[in-house]
């Protein structure tokens, strides 16, 4: 059980946690300070120390370095007793396991940092081990160059012994560089250590701005986990040693690791600055989502395709009036963008599909047409179309939409109506003849389009359907043709505050239309449940994301030590259901599934709306 150490808020595997000590310590942080080591069994025996709530101890331990073999491990494992103040226990990341510690310091950290998939595999393996609410130190490897990369991996402690050690050497360390003292003519720093000339700057004092450095390189890191940008940092940081690329690229392939940890939505922007972006979380699982969960369900219109915009939801902008102007509900309208992919238009809220940034420069690299031709042609063999508009300029867009109509598996005309750019007279004009003799589809049918959208990205295939109405909602089926008919729902208010109703007008309360069952959230493009929604949800056929707690009334929130069980598909921001002996609930998850199930401190779910059974 984790007594003494609580996460408070995350970013990916990166966490803003507190050590709470009698001085609490905001972490990622340096542990010198309050670290109390209880010493090796290696060299004597030692009594377990009767610590307190001033330090954490490091309970008396044998380190094992990188390389030990399992049999050695074994024969000389230590029984690590139950203590009533703040522990620490050594570990190794191949031999990791919960010992009821607080925090857990891995004694082969020096054999794996330097080596990128070392180090990925090593964390992994260690986080996948130990609980996921005490916190993970790594001992005699940090610098104020790849602190950064260590926290955003997962790491809650560092210690300044090897920075003060490379000072002593006369190495002096900053958050980009590492350069012999004798080479530098002046000092680039401004710290206590550095405010002297530099003639008179010593290895003493080289070691003490070493610290500095580190330190304020984690106040650094600390302030953008607390941001949700602390991967920026990390595509720009990470370039500054070969193996700190090394290791940001393997995590980026364990995706796994980091999906599972990072939030569903935020409200930092995410920049498109690198390559690098194309393989965030955010941005691979909107992908992925659009093209395993959405179902198109204007099914009398063709698909227009065209070009992103600066200012978002893309519909807010200036060129998407005027492509609406021309389309006049003729046409599905889905925008194409790097990195995002494809962003069909009900689900331009929805994170991060109106909150990312990227650099334009009308010129698109190979990675970026790959990937976006890529989600098209994915999102084409899912959903059905009579024929596709693409109402997008040459470079890029084009060479896309070109080369997914070559792809033999996609049977569907393309049609090009932009002549020159996209919203000078002659294109528009042109974008408008080409959806001439097409239907239009109407307001009440977009409302609902777009809350069955959401639904189906927020919880899973064919819930928008099995929650809110149409075909499928009744009657079995696989294909295509289930998708688009009827909702049996009402919606209020307007776009994009929309209020889901039930379709029985005596339900709701006086002078309502009906039962509310959702609120349309504008600023993710998510859905709020109420209790009447949660009752539908889970009744439906719709993939029901359940938190099982126990006999209580939740009010305002349920922590951890309250849940009994919770699904591992939950992610933090999901919309959850919480369920009990003595309680019913809705609310927004504040941890991860896994994360809510095994910890013992933290608010787990933060609850909505609640009824006592």
């Amino acid at each position: 059980m984790t007594d003494y150490f609580e996460v408070h808020e995350r970013d990916g595997a990166a966490r803003l946690g507190e050590v709470r000590l009698a001085e609490p310590v905001p972490t990622p942080a340096l542990a010198d300070p309050f670290l109390d080591d209880a010493g090796s069994l290696w060299a004597a025996d030692r009594r377990v120390p009767g610590g307190d709530e001033t330090a954490l101890t490091v309970l008396p331990h044998r380190a094992f370095p990188a390389g030990t073999r399992d049999e050695v491990r074994e024969s000389f494992a230590v029984d690590h007793p139950d203590v009533e103040f703040p522990s620490a226990a050594v570990v190794d990341s191949r031999s990791a396991r919960d010992l009821g510690a607080d925090a857990y310091l891995l004694s082969d950290a020096r054999g794996f940092v330097g080596h990128g998939e070392a180090f990925r595999d090593a964390i992994v393996r260690a986080k996948a081990a130990l609980p996921p609410d005490a916190a993970l130190g790594l001992s005699g490897v940090a610098t104020p160059r790849n602190v950064a990369l260590l926290a955003y991996a997962g790491v809650d402690l560092v210690d300044a012994t090897l920075a003060r050690t490379k000072g002593t050497q006369g190495m002096y360390l900053t958050a980009d560089a590492e350069h012999f003292l004798e080479d530098l003519d002046e000092l680039p720093c401004a710290c206590p250590a550095c405010a002297q000339p530099r003639s008179e700057f010593t290895r003493a004092d080289c070691a003490d701005h070493n610290v500095n450095a580190l330190r304020a390189e984690l106040r650094r890191v600390r302030e953008r986990i607390r941001s949700g940008r602390l991967r920026d940092y990390i595509e720009a940081q990470a370039r500054h040693e070969g193996w700190l690329t090394a290791a940001f690229r393997e995590f980026d392939d364990q995706w796994g690791y980091l999906e599972a940890r990072t939030p569903l939505m935020r409200d930092a922007e995410v920049t498109a600055a690198s390559a690098e972006t194309l393989d965030r979380v955010e941005i691979r699982r909107f992908a992925d989502r659009v093209t395993s969960r959405y179902r198109n369900r204007f099914t009398d219109q063709p698909l227009v395709l065209v070009p992103c915009s600066a200012t978002k939801p893309y519909s807010d902008s200036q060129s998407h009036r005027q492509f609406h102007d021309a389309i006049k509900w003729r046409g599905h309208t889905v925008s194409m963008t790097s990195p995002i992919g494809v962003v069909p238009q009900e689900l331009e809220t929805t994170y991060p599909a109106q909150h990312y940034d990227s650099v334009v420069t009308g010129d698109w690299s190979e990675d970026e047409i790959e990937f976006v031709a890529e989600v098209l042609r994915r999102y084409l063999e899912r959903n059905d179309y009579s024929r596709v508009v693409a109402h997008v300029p040459e470079d890029g867009y084009r060479e896309i939409c070109e080369r997914v109509e070559r792809d033999p598996a996609i049977d569907v005309e393309f049609e090009y109506t932009c002549v020159d750019h996209p919203t000078t007279d002659e294109s528009l004009g042109e974008l408008n003849a080409a959806l001439q003799g097409e239907p239009a589809y109407s307001k009440r049918e977009r409302e609902h389009n777009t809350v069955r959208a959401i639904a189906d990205y927020l919880l899973g295939d064919g819930a928008g359907d099995a929650l809110f109405g149409g075909r499928g909602a009744s009657d079995a089926g696989d294909d295509g043709d289930r998708y688009g008919g009827e909702a049996d729902v009402r919606t209020t208010g307007r776009y994009p505050k929309l209020q889901v109703w039930g379709d029985d007008p005596d339900a709701g309360r006086e002078g309502e239309p009906g039962e509310q069952l959702a609120t349309m959230v504008p600023q993710y493009g998510t859905l709020s449940f109420t209790l009447a929604g949660a009752r539908r949800w889970v009744e439906s056929d719709a993939p029901t994301k359940r938190v099982e707690i126990d006999s209580f009334v939740p009010r305002g929130s349920v922590l951890a030590p309250g849940v009994v069980d919770a699904d591992d598909g939950i992610r933090v921001g999901d919309e959850v259901v919480i369920e009990g002996p003595k309680a019913f609930a809705v609310g927004r998850a504040a941890m991860s599934g896994p994360e809510m199930a095994g910890s013992t401190r933290g608010v787990a779910v933060e609850v909505r709306h609640g009824d006592e059974k």
